[in-house]
């Protein structure tokens, strides 16, 4: 019979927290900085939710020793700016 280990704790999901958290960040940085891809706006204001909801579950577990917080802290950057930056273009158009 073989023995039983404990996982390890790189095999956590928790650890693809921060990747993709990074990827939101960028598509929405992406979706709303190139004018091209401005009609991806309302796109953009959603992975840039998405980007800060795993961001900060990222932060969370990263401060604890399971992933990356570098990437974690990255793509919850990118996500505020971005979600920022549609917040501040309602306002702007919204008056």
């Amino acid at each position: 019979m073989s023995e039983r280990t404990a996982p390890d704790p790189a095999d956590s999901p928790a650890t693809l927290l921060g990747p993709v958290a990074l990827f939101f960040g960028m598509v929405a940085a992406l979706g709303l900085s190139v004018p091209a891809f401005f009609f991806l706006t309302p796109l953009a204001a959603l992975a840039g939710t998405l980007a800060i909801a795993f961001g900060v579950a990222g932060i969370h577990y990263g401060r604890h020793g399971v992933g990356r917080l570098w990437l974690a802290v990255s793509g919850t950057v990118l996500g505020f700016g971005a979600f920022g930056t549609f917040v501040g273009f309602l306002m702007l158009y919204s008056a």
